[in-house]
């Protein structure tokens, strides 16, 4: 593989830094406040069938899920939720667009190593000016030669990254946690795809695997990524 990749893909969120956990803190939160209504995993059951009814709508991000959590107070409450309630579901959003940046083990260590040999990029979904405060904050702007903010990441999204980075497939790479989003599709298109699991994904990019494909690598930290590279 290593004599035929020239450039490597970064996924973003928890693959170069933690979020689903603060998403997972934020919803418990929501849940919480709605529990006078529902159950809080039946309020948890509703808020995700608002995020994928919507998904077509809003794309990924914090602004898109700050949106289904209003909607499904209001529909969960039969459109009696206070404004109290809604004030407070508005400052779980805003303090998500808040959080610190906590680098994954070995990432800086990895791109320090790879940014001489191999062109850097990051592609990864999300709301744009979150992500970009995200990798401004993160400290690790320097080490990538581009960022693609995608609203998706099917086959399509992807082909038009290639094109746009004058990459073909054999010599792009793709490291993220997420099989659906990261890794399939990347496959599909005949380029390479590196797995690195979270202990948490969000249950839409959840995907059972027993993968065996001559251009996937299974890893377990983003560190073992340079064995391949030798």
């Amino acid at each position: 593989m290593k004599n035929r990749i020239t450039t490597i893909a970064f996924d973003a969120d928890d693959t170069l830094w933690v979020n689903e956990p603060y998403f997972q803190e934020a919803e418990t939160q929501f849940c919480s406040l709605l529990e006078n209504y529902l159950p809080q995993h039946t309020i948890s059951q509703e808020l995700f069938k608002t995020e994928m009814k919507n998904l077509h709508l809003y794309g990924y991000g914090i602004k898109g899920f700050l949106l289904c959590m209003i909607e499904t107070a209001n529909r969960v409450s039969n459109r009696t939720v206070s404004l109290d309630v809604i004030d407070k579901i508005i400052e779980i959003g805003h303090e998500l667009l808040q959080k610190p940046i906590e680098l994954l083990n070995g990432v800086q260590e990895t791109l320090e190593q790879l940014r001489d040999n191999y062109k850097l990029i990051v592609a990864t979904k999300g709301d744009l000016l979150d992500q970009e405060r995200k990798l401004k904050s993160s400290g690790l702007e320097h080490y990538f030669h581009h960022i693609e903010i995608m609203s998706d990441k099917k086959i399509s999204d992807y082909q038009k990254l290639l094109k746009h980075l004058d990459c073909q497939p054999e010599n792009f790479l793709m490291l993220g946690n997420s099989i659906k989003s990261d890794i399939i599709p990347v496959l599909d298109l005949g380029a390479n795809a590196a797995h690195i699991p979270y202990f948490i994904t969000w249950t839409h990019e959840q995907q059972e695997h027993n993968l065996r494909h001559e251009n996937f690598i299974q890893l377990k930290e983003i560190n073992e990524i340079l064995n391949f590279l030798k």
